[in-house]
């Protein structure tokens, strides 16, 4: 029978791991947003909303909720809070009576360009970290990582 605590004898102090390494990152960059967002009244999910509606394309709650990675109880508390600021418009579905669509008002679209000026002096800071190959190098392997990690995730029961 395996040990049970081979698993914590790799010799590596847990900050060395890879998924460590990752959540520190993630967290830095959360960090860094949430508190530029902040600073204009949004949350991380507020932002993402607005940055989806940005397109153009009014979309669906459930259709947002997918595109944020979180639930449509969510999505709907999300939206609610936005309709409140003026950041969106929400109208009926030609198409589905009980389905609202939501769009960017004015006021969201003039919101969110200025968060977004705030919030791509990291990304280019990011960039210019590094040569151009190793930015294409970490981008391939993010993505692979990203892969690894939702092939590695169980299903919801």
């Amino acid at each position: 029978m395996p040990d049970p605590s081979a698993h914590h004898q790799t010799g590596a102090p847990a900050e060395d791991y890879l998924c460590s390494r990752i959540r520190r990152a993630e967290q830095a960059l959360m960090g860094h947003h949430e508190a530029v967002l902040r600073g204009h009244g949004l949350t991380m999910t507020q932002y993402t909303v607005l940055l989806a509606l940005a397109a153009g394309a009014a979309l669906s709650g459930a259709q947002l909720a997918r595109a944020c990675g979180v639930t449509q109880q969510t999505m709907a508390t999300v939206l609610t809070g936005l309709q409140r600021k003026d950041l969106i418009a929400r109208t009926p579905s030609p198409s589905h009576a009980k389905v609202l669509l939501t769009s960017l008002t004015d006021e969201g679209r003039a919101v969110l360009d200025r968060a977004y000026q705030e919030v791509i002096v990291l990304e280019r800071a990011l960039t210019e970290a590094f040569e151009p190959e190793e930015h294409a190098a970490l981008c391939a392997l993010l993505e692979r990582a990203t892969a690894v990690l939702a092939g590695q995730t169980p299903p919801r029961r």
